[in-house]
């Protein structure tokens, strides 16, 4: 890759619901952290991109440009995207085309200000078909789920050990939060919590299944790799980027048991960084429900179709901090994932680069990845969605 983008710090806040806090003061924060890590000032930065769902809905603040302009008090390009994996494309496209050097990427969302009136925007935004047909935002996440143990035939003892598998990702995901100074949750769940949600809901997946909605903000400062030797020694790079779109109504695509967008952006990714599959070792996933998680495993080729449950059951039932493929090692969602990390939409994939970012510099703390070869590199998987677009992302240190 030509001029190769490179992440040189990452800020972010806690996770949470953020009653007291304005949208500005949470990116704030974000960018702070960032900015001080890496020796930036504003007037360093040549360009900023932003992302966010819901700001003009639930802050009332629209041109969120003119907004980020005022918090930073400078004056240049300024583009605003939904996921925060949108707003880092266009960086790295800025950055490779030779337009900038060293850009701000940023996303934030105050979501549980307004939780009543978003509820409807999710659905809308997930699949209108089925927001008019009554569904609520989970109803697609139990569709899949039914549709995946039909397709592969999952039943009697097999099926009860997928219905277990999905729990343990809870559980799991809630276990490493715990060592996330910026969770949302940072507390552990027991499978029996999981199950017994389940049947108080009287459906195949509970409260506990699924991520919270949340509020926060993540910040990166992304440069050139001249600039980013500048600023510091352990630059990260993004060796792979990707993305693909698929239909928004969820029912009229070809395969309801997994999403096309992860596994094309994934093939492009790898063949953009000339690196193989097995050469990643950790992964954020994107786990708005244990469902996608399950699934991702497949998307992205760790796991053989209709198969990742099982490595799932097996793997946790002395979990050991990673799943096991085929005697591999993969370090899965260890800020906790969605699920326990939090959920914040615009932020949502900062948090997920932030983490991957950590870990390969060997700064994850009591999360820091044991493996018993050298840590390379990572990828990171977000959704816009019901996976009606995808982003995958390479990182890696050299």
């Amino acid at each position: 890759m030509q001029s190769r983008p490179a992440i040189i710090a990452v800020g972010r806040t806690k996770f949470g619901e953020h009653y007291e806090k304005e949208p500005e003061k949470l990116i704030e924060e974000a960018w702070l952290k960032a900015s001080e890590k890496a020796g930036i000032e504003r007037r360093d930065l040549e360009a900023a991109y932003l992302s966010d769902y819901f700001l003009p809905i639930t802050n009332k603040l629209g041109l969120e440009e003119g907004f980020l302009s005022e918090l930073t008090e400078v004056h240049v390009p300024m583009e605003v995207t939904r996921s925060f994996s949108s707003a880092l494309l266009n960086a790295c496209n800025a950055i490779q085309a030779g337009r900038h050097n060293v850009v701000l990427v940023g996303g934030i969302e105050k979501m549980t200000d307004r939780w009543d009136k978003i509820r409807d925007d999710l659905m809308l935004l997930e699949d209108p078909w089925s927001y008019y047909a009554g569904c609520t935002p989970e109803a697609n996440h139990e569709l899949m789920l039914r549709a995946y143990i039909k397709k592969y035939g999952i039943n009697g003892e097999n099926l009860e050990k997928l219905n277990i598998g999905l729990a343990q990702i809870s559980v799991k995901n809630h276990l490493h939060a715990t060592k996330n100074e910026y969770a949302q949750f940072q507390r552990k769940i027991t499978l029996e919590q999981v199950l017994s949600a389940r049947k108080r809901a009287q459906k195949p997946l509970g409260l506990y299944d699924f991520a919270p909605i949340s509020d926060g903000a993540t910040a990166l400062i992304l440069a050139s790799e001249e600039f980013a030797k500048k600023f510091t020694n352990k630059p990260v790079y993004i060796l792979g980027s990707s993305s693909a779109t698929d239909y928004l109504t969820f029912p009229a695509r070809e395969d309801m048991t997994h999403f096309l967008v992860s596994e094309m952006a994934m093939k492009k990714a790898l063949e953009m960084a000339g690196i193989s599959l097995w050469d990643l070792q950790i992964v954020e996933l994107y786990d708005q429900s244990t469902v996608m998680e399950m699934i991702s495993l497949e998307d992205l080729g760790f796991c053989e179709r209709g198969k990742a449950w099982m490595n799932i059951y097996e793997s946790c039932q002395d979990y050991k901090g990673y799943y096991e493929v085929d005697g591999r090692k993969l370090f899965v969602n260890m800020n906790g994932g969605l699920k326990a990390d939090g959920n914040p939409l615009g932020a949502t994939g900062g948090a997920q680069i932030f983490e991957v970012f950590k870990q390969l510099r060997g700064e994850a703390g009591e999360r820091q990845v044991k493996s018993d070869r050298e840590l390379k590199y990572g990828c990171v998987l977000e959704l816009e969605g019901f996976g009606t677009k995808g982003y995958v992302y390479i990182l890696g240190r050299d």
